[in-house]
């Protein structure tokens, strides 16, 4: 099971793609999911169910993205062009990054919870800067260097190597003295969503290989962690970002622990809005949240 949001133009069935072109055999059962965001996050909960099921043993699950290969939807194509200008629409922006029950971005999705939970732009940056700055450590530390895998690119010219990808790039790119010069994103006056403590369009991949207790013992394979729950929650579009304040307390409960016992948490989303809201709201430790960025 593999996330993947914006699929146009990659083919049929990209989950199946991934999985061939690791080398996996053909009788591999392959599903792409699409949740947006959780994606990812969703394709594992789907895996864990299987197994719980009993339904399969041992599952590759995750997600993958590459916003900079989306092309532009030319909508009126199909019919043939009369006369007149004819409109393109932007992949990323039409499939990911629009809300289309307001029929506005998600960046505004964000403003609206930043002005309900009183979020300042100053806290948003601050978080965009501690999350850049954490990230840097884990990868210096050498934390990120057994979860990456080294990617040989294609060449941009003939007769030229194409070097190799080993590392994130974000976390080197950012300049913290340009985030106070931004301009708001979304909402001219008075808007606290900037392009510096929003995310950037990225490309990457990650998984996870899930199996039963039985299959671990029985290939002597030591698990990192245990899945002790899973939990969906669902808000008015509009209030998205603080859709898992929703669902911890379900996953929580579902897993027969307390907000105390959680040592570490991870909320990922595009604005450092999210974060900080649903910290607000479940009350959690800031030096507990997302302790090597994002």
């Amino acid at each position: 099971f593999m996330g993947n949001v914006l699929s146009a133009a990659l083919g049929q069935a990209p989950a199946r793609q991934a999985a061939l072109g690791a080398g996996m055999p053909t009788t591999t059962p392959c599903t792409t999911i699409n949740k947006v965001c959780a994606s990812g996050m969703k394709a594992i909960m789907i895996a864990a169910q299987a197994i719980a099921c009993a339904s399969r043993e041992i599952v590759v699950a995750g997600g993958m993205e590459s916003m900079t290969n989306v092309p532009y939807y030319v909508t009126t194509g199909r019919n043939g062009f009369v006369y007149g200008h004819q409109k393109m629409l932007d992949g990323v922006l039409h499939d990911g990054l629009t809300d289309v029950y307001n029929d506005i971005h998600m960046g505004n999705c964000g403003e609206t919870t930043a002005a309900k939970f009183d979020i300042s732009r100053e806290e948003q940056d601050a978080f965009a800067m501690r999350s850049y700055r954490l990230s840097a450590q884990a990868h210096a530390s050498g934390l990120m260097a057994k979860e990456i895998q080294a990617v040989t690119l294609p060449p941009a010219k003939k007769g030229q190597s194409g070097g190799v990808m080993h590392e994130d790039e974000e976390f080197k790119r950012v300049d913290f003295e340009k985030f106070g010069a931004l301009k708001a994103a979304f909402v001219k006056e008075g808007g606290t969503i900037t392009a510096a403590n929003a995310s950037t369009l990225n490309d990457g991949a990650a998984a996870l290989v899930l199996t039963s207790a039985d299959a671990a013992n029985r290939l002597n394979i030591k698990p990192l962690a245990l899945i002790r729950g899973i939990a969906d929650a669902a808000v008015d579009p509009i209030d998205f970002p603080i859709a898992p304040a929703a669902a911890v307390p379900k996953v929580l409960a579902n897993a027969g622990v307390s907000k105390d016992d959680i040592a570490a948490w991870e909320i990922n989303e595009a604005f450092s809005v999210v974060v900080l809201a649903n910290q607000k709201i479940l009350e959690l430790d800031p030096e507990k949240v997302n302790v090597h960025g994002g």
